[in-house]
């Protein structure tokens, strides 16, 4: 399944169906293991788990196996996940087992279907995973759901999920031979916040050029900066679509200055009035947007694989009449993406910063009144408060990209000796993206005051003018001095649900 398609499910709740294929490889790997295991020693089947691996089971207590893990496991803290995060890691639960290669009992993935469609979304705290032997402990509380005895978001309330599973007559989920195993033991959950964290990172990736055309546009800057004459010879494929992408944008702009008519002929000038070159924040955006844009592509190629890998342990392989034990809950692949994600996202969050800081320091703009007031100064303040905001948010993030990949810490009686933290680097890649998004709002806010400053809206490109207008219907052109943050709230809400085309 393609990350496109996914996204389909877990943003426009598009349904999800068992195809006849998966159904049949779901039986046969259940099946095989059925018959397989009743005389072998198989991990988590008939020995305990972990480091307990070395006690055997006896049969008489490989029921209970199954639900102790999920029930002794079900020990996250801190806040809940939000919906979209958990449907998005059940979906991503959904595709391991659909690769039939995890002996699953078929009524597992039904559930998860069911959970998937009806909207029901599990109680999973935050805290709990170090990325390794997969979300153990979040996954448990989605296991604990499935077999009736969590607590789930339903039509926006928190609910026993066996009062809602009956409501919706769905019957909880009986183990058979390792489904207790199989939900817990995996790399879903960091996958599924990692598949929501690219969706909105590339939201903001296509508003930062966007942006960064704007201010360009609003300062009146020379054109070539973006020309694929220039930026071609990078040989960056992200440097090159950035620049091609602006270029794109702005045919239709009447607000950038070409070079060969402006500066290209005899001047008399001594000092140019108009800066011959901008700042870097405006002048080098295909340079630091390019990275950015390679690295969330790459991130998707890597993501794209952990959704459709088969990632628990031990492996069921009915074709090879097998069971493999390894470790392909490790969650490195993801960790390392996230680390990588949200380094990209601050990096934009900063450069669409200090263009704000641009448009708000008169002394080097030049052509703006300070901090894009429109009222009498030392009386009123314009975006001076929003600067704070902006600067201190990106602060932050900044702080937060200091790696979480390079943090193992040895836990589990030494078993789990190198573990990925995966979980934890999603779930800080979150933060930042989230952060962005508040400094990306009070950023837009400050463009729309500043194509007003200068009473530039009929120059702009078509784009430009199209987030200029719907930016204005939230928040109006403002002169007295009004509390921002509601406007401010809405302007992310703007950005993170509006429809792109990525």
């Amino acid at each position: 399944m393609l990350l496109k398609e996914a996204e389909k499910v877990i943003f426009e709740n598009a349904k999800l169906s068992i195809t006849a294929e998966e159904r049949q490889r779901i039986e046969e790997s259940y099946n095989f293991l059925s018959d397989f295991s009743k005389d072998k020693i198989i991990y988590g089947i008939n020995t305990g788990f972990g480091p307990m691996a070395q006690y055997r089971i006896p049969d008489e207590d490989l029921l209970d196996l199954q639900y102790n893990i999920i029930r002794s496991h079900s020990t996250g803290a801190g806040e809940p996940f939000g919906d979209v995060y958990v449907k998005a890691a059940m979906l991503s639960r959904y595709r391991t087992f659909a690769r039939g290669k995890s002996g699953v009992h078929i009524d597992a993935l039904q559930l998860l279907v069911d959970f998937i469609n009806h909207g029901i979304c599990p109680f999973i705290p935050q805290h709990g995973s170090v990325g390794s032997s997969g979300d153990l402990v979040q996954l448990a509380h989605l296991a604990l759901c499935l077999i009736g005895e969590g607590k789930v978001f339903y039509k926006g309330q928190l609910r026993p999920s066996a009062e809602v599973m009956r409501e919706l007559n769905l019957q909880p989920l009986k183990p058979h031979l390792r489904e207790g195993l199989a939900l817990t033991n995996g790399t879903a959950m960091m996958t599924g916040v990692g598949i929501v964290n690219l969706h909105y990172a590339k939201k903001l990736l296509h508003y930062a050029i966007v942006g960064s055309l704007m201010v360009n546009e609003i300062v009146a800057s020379y054109d070539d900066f973006f020309a694929p004459e220039l930026n071609d010879l990078k040989g960056h494929e992200g440097q090159t679509y950035v620049a091609h992408k602006m270029c794109e944008l702005a045919q239709s702009s009447h607000a950038l200055l070409k070079r060969e008519i402006e500066m290209y002929h005899p001047h008399k000038e001594q000092i140019f009035k108009h800066k011959v070159q901008p700042f870097y924040s405006l002048r080098c955006v295909p340079q630091v947007l390019g990275p950015v844009y390679d690295t969330l592509a790459f991130s998707e190629k890597i993501l794209e694989e952990e959704f459709n890998a088969v990632d628990d342990n031990p492996i069921v392989d009915s074709e090879t009449k097998n069971v493999y034990h390894g470790g392909n809950f490790h969650g490195d692949y993801v960790s390392f993406e996230m680390d990588k994600m949200k380094i990209a996202v601050t990096k934009m969050t900063m450069l669409l910063e200090r263009q704000f800081n641009y448009l708000c320091h008169d002394k080097i703009n030049e052509i703006l009144p300070p901090f894009l007031n429109l009222g009498k100064l030392g009386l009123n303040y314009g975006v001076q408060a929003m600067q704070f905001t902006a600067t201190s948010t990106t602060a932050e993030c900044q702080t937060l990209s200091n790696p979480m990949y390079v943090h193992s810490i040895p836990n589990n009686n030494d078993n789990q000796d190198v573990v990925s933290m995966g979980t934890n680097s999603a779930i800080l890649a979150k933060r930042v993206i989230d952060n962005a998004y508040q400094v990306f709002s009070i950023y837009f806010i400050g463009l729309a005051q500043a194509v007003d400053c200068l009473k530039v809206k009929d120059n702009l490109s078509e784009t430009s003018r199209r987030i200029y207008d719907e930016i204005r219907a939230m928040v109006p052109l403002f002169i007295k001095d009004t509390p921002k943050y509601e406007e401010e709230a809405a302007v992310i809400d703007y950005l993170k649900n509006k429809k792109i085309d990525l």
